[in-house]
């Protein structure tokens, strides 16, 4: 993130475009972005940019809790971000669970043909991948803790039927206290055993599971296991795993650390391009996990080991991760209710913008039923 004058650290309140305010909202410039917010909203600072917007820290005046607003510019200049912010939503609503981002409030735009989407979130102070890059000491509590935290988020997400299919550290949300939260939803599928497509430009490459490097048809909770892996080992080591520069370098790059694969663990590419790729290979012994992490505990290397297993049938489980040696000083089954029910998130890929609007304004109007009555 850039440095800041001290000027441009604050967000600053300005008057309307077009010197016409709508009711209920007030305006501030921040990096240069227009944010017209609802009128209990006060900004305080940026604190992030990304691909799908700007975010700034804010108070709630009426509760006095600390949020993050993020707003998304022109959300329908391009439908694929559209469908992503609109599943996003979607899921959100439902999910209730302490290492999962909470999705506080939508804010109800003017009028239905709205352009920007602002989104109030729970405030965190930073994410993993800062964590990571930092100088700060991570001891083995802090990454059996931060492990712990992000497998109980995944079981509670399995349990409801969803793949996240985007886990990484950036999409990790912590706090001073340690306290850790998955966030960005907007690649999360229902788990139906039908794989579907994923593109070059939606997924992160480093953190990508074999089977979907392979273009394989069906995949299942397994992907976010090796996600995890691959997390874990950015925790031990302080820097990426697998680092590919593209998707057959990235297959390159896992086997040279897990050794040739053998014919037995190849039988789930349905691909036979990819199969003889992988078969093309020269042999390679791998790198033991102990060598790469010589000072992480011989525990944490055994759970790793059982994560970053190239076939997924043979990879550990998320319970079974918690049931870990590694994991259970921490883990109470008990204190990990499944979702209430398995969530539905398919929605139609190809449907239009106006489709897409229509269904986005009646996920705002779960969060202000004061105008859902006003227009019944």
């Amino acid at each position: 993130m850039p440095l800041l004058s001290p000027l441009e650290t604050m967000a600053t309140m300005v008057d309307p475009p077009n010197g016409i305010a709508n009711q209920g909202k007030h305006y501030y410039s921040m990096w240069q972005t227009l944010f017209e917010i609802d009128t209990k909203y006060v900004p305080i600072k940026p604190i992030g940019r990304g691909a799908y917007g700007i975010v700034c820290s804010s108070v709630n005046r009426e509760t006095n809790e600390r949020v993050a607003i993020k707003k998304i510019h022109n959300v329908f200049d391009n439908r694929v971000d559209a469908l992503r912010t609109l599943r996003e939503l979607k899921l959100l609503r439902h999910l209730r669970h302490e290492n999962v981002i909470g999705l506080k409030d939508i804010m109800m735009p003017p009028s239905r043909s709205f352009k920007d989407v602002y989104l109030v979130y729970e405030l965190m102070d930073t994410d993993l991948h800062q964590i990571i890059k930092s100088s700060q000491a991570l001891s083995n509590d802090h990454c059996q803790y931060f492990l712990f935290q992000l497998l109980r988020a995944l079981k509670y997400l399995h349990s409801a039927n969803i793949l996240h299919r985007d886990l990484k550290p950036g999409n990790l949300l912590v706090n001073a206290n340690c306290d850790l939260k998955i966030c960005d939803f907007g690649l999360a599928r229902t788990s139906n055993g039908k794989g579907q497509l994923m593109t070059e430009y939606v997924v992160t490459r480093w953190y990508r599971a074999p089977e979907l490097l392979l273009c394989c048809d069906y995949y299942g909770t397994s992907i976010d296991v090796w996600s995890v892996g691959c997390i874990f080992a950015e925790l031990l080591g302080r820097k990426p795993i697998f680092p590919g520069t593209d998707c057959l370098n990235q297959l390159k790059l896992i086997v040279n650390i897990l050794g040739t694969i053998s014919e037995a663990d190849l039988g789930f590419i349905d691909n036979p391009k990819a199969r003889k790729y992988i078969k093309s290979l020269p042999y390679t012994p791998g790198i033991p996990f102990h060598n790469l992490y010589p000072n992480a505990n011989p525990l944490a290397i055994d759970l790793l080991r059982k994560m970053l297993v190239f076939d997924p049938s043979k990879r550990i489980s998320v319970t079974e991760a918690l049931e870990h040696p590694f994991m259970s000083p921490l883990y109470d089954p008990n204190s990990n209710p499944p979702a209430q029910m398995p969530i539905d998130l398919d929605l139609d890929e190809e449907m239009g913008e106006e489709t897409i609007r229509e269904l986005m304004w009646k996920e705002m109007l779960y969060y202000h039923p004061e105008v859902a009555s006003a227009n019944a």
